[in-house]
């Protein structure tokens, strides 16, 4: 038999970038355990809809944890207090009857409110577009085993791969960093044959753009990992400032 429980909501309301943000108290009632938090936000938008009122925005897409585009900061932590899920992915069956849950966005300078819990996280974007690609023509695809790749080197890249450009590592970290975002993207191609030609050049130049675009310094918190729906590892920040440091020093400046 399903249940259902009644809880309170205090969600995060801002019209745009530039107005003024507050908490609005909502009562979500008769919610189904069996619901994913974005189902839930459907039914209270919904309800918010017969009432005549604004609906809340919020990101979704695929809903199946594959996408990244859902996310928002639920009682203090990225996604949720579920290790390993992303926000379609945490069910109702977490929370208790009567519970109040705070609803915000995405918290960073390089993250801007565009309406209520929504926020425009295309800087992850560009984090990509400066050197998170192989731009060599290869052709058509080659056979599977043309390129001799270890085992335990092929997983370590798939790790890394996994990651969805959610931003939970950036809205989690007391500096608002994005190190474990840009150090997955980096090493996902380093690690592999296809990827060493342009090796400096991509991580000098995604560093600089990760800068540039206002993200905050690593300090080691390990936050970002803690929250990551994928459980992207920290040891890819150190192998991104392995590849920074050798570029530097090895490599004509890009």
């Amino acid at each position: 038999m399903t249940k259902t429980i009644n809880l309170t909501l205090k969600v995060w309301r801002q019209n745009g970038p530039k107005d003024k943000g507050r908490f609005d108290t909502y009562h979500a009632e008769n919610i189904s355990t069996d619901m994913s938090f974005l189902e839930m936000l459907d039914v209270v938008n919904d309800q918010l809809t017969i009432d005549d009122k604004e609906p809340i925005a919020f990101d979704h897409d695929c809903r199946e944890g594959i996408c990244g585009m859902c996310g928002c900061v639920v009682n203090g932590r990225a996604h949720g207090a579920e290790k390993g899920t992303t926000l379609c992915q945490l069910h109702m069956r977490h929370f208790d009857n009567g519970d109040t849950i705070a609803i915000e966005p995405f918290r960073a300078m390089a993250f801007k409110v565009i309406k209520d819990l929504a926020v425009d996280r295309s800087a992850l974007d560009k984090i990509i577009q400066a050197g998170g690609y192989i731009s060599v023509n290869t052709g058509g695809a080659q056979d599977a085993n043309a390129i001799l790749v270890p085992q335990e080197v092929a997983d370590l890249a798939m790790d890394a791969a996994q990651c969805i450009g959610c931003g939970a590592c950036v809205a989690s970290c007391p500096n608002a960093s994005a190190m474990l975002f840009t150090s997955a993207k980096v090493s996902q191609l380093a690690l592999l044959p296809q990827g060493k030609p342009e090796a400096a050049k991509r991580a000098i130049n995604m560093v600089r753009t990760m800068d540039e675009l206002g993200f905050g310094n690593c300090t080691n918190e390990t936050e970002c990992e803690a929250e990551c729906p994928k459980e992207i590892s920290i040891t890819n920040i150190a192998r991104l400032n392995r590849e920074y440091l050798k570029a530097g020093f090895f490599s004509r400046s890009y």
